[in-house]
């Protein structure tokens, strides 16, 4: 009888929660610890001008861009090692609208018990927004363009190299190999890592006719 009411209660408290969750005017998104959107309110769908559903699955970064990709890695090797802090990135996205906005996301991560892998409460702070496409064209990368460690790791991968090998020659956690391989091949709807790194010749990130395979004098180092 307790824990029939013990669940009941449970499922009641989740219900409100769920109704708070949805009324708030802030956007924001539940996402598991890679940034895959497990749960969004109407306020974040919005500013992607599509609903709820179909954000989920999505990854939260490339929703909305960061300004610095240095900044997120060095917060998905936080997270790796389980640091619990409050994480913000700045972030530029198109509005529906077609206006480019600018603002700023907060992780906050969140679990049961400190043992367990944290989701992320996402939060989006909308700060302003480009009327036109100038502020785009001067500072928004080419959608090719990768990180110098995703290019890196890109290399390894066509020589070869298992993940294992990837973390040590970039100094990387395994983990933090595994999740810059499933934001390209989410990025580039990749099948596999021989598909990934077809990928790669084809949008120049690694350069042609090449042994062992090299990162293109066009991406940074």
């Amino acid at each position: 009888m307790l824990v029939d009411l013990a669940r009941q209660e449970a499922v009641i408290w989740r219900n409100r929660a769920l109704l708070l969750f949805d009324r708030v005017a802030m956007p924001v998104a539940v996402c598991d610890v890679y940034g895959a959107v497990l749960l969004a309110n109407p306020a974040m769908a919005a500013e992607c001008g599509t609903t709820p559903g179909r954000l989920r699955g999505c990854d939260v970064l490339d929703l909305f861009s960061p300004r610095e990709a240095t900044q997120v890695e060095r917060i998905a090797e936080a997270l790796r090692l389980r640091h619990r802090s409050r994480y913000q990135v700045s972030v530029r996205w198109r509005a529906p609208g077609g206006a480019e906005r600018y603002g700023e996301l907060t992780a906050d991560p969140v679990s049961d018990t400190v043992e367990e892998t944290p989701a992320l409460l996402v939060m989006l702070r909308v700060d302003g927004e480009h009327e036109d496409g100038e502020h785009e064209a001067r500072s928004a990368p080419p959608a090719e363009r990768v990180t110098p460690a995703e290019a890196r790791i890109l290399a390894l991968l066509a020589a070869g190299a298992t993940t294992a090998r990837a973390a040590r020659e970039t100094g990387l956690t395994t983990d933090g190999v595994t999740y810059h391989l499933r934001r390209l091949s989410s990025r580039w709807q990749a099948a596999n890592r021989t598909e990934l790194v077809a990928r790669a010749y084809a949008l120049g990130v690694l350069a042609p006719g090449v042994w062992p395979p090299e990162v293109s004098a066009a991406e940074p180092e």
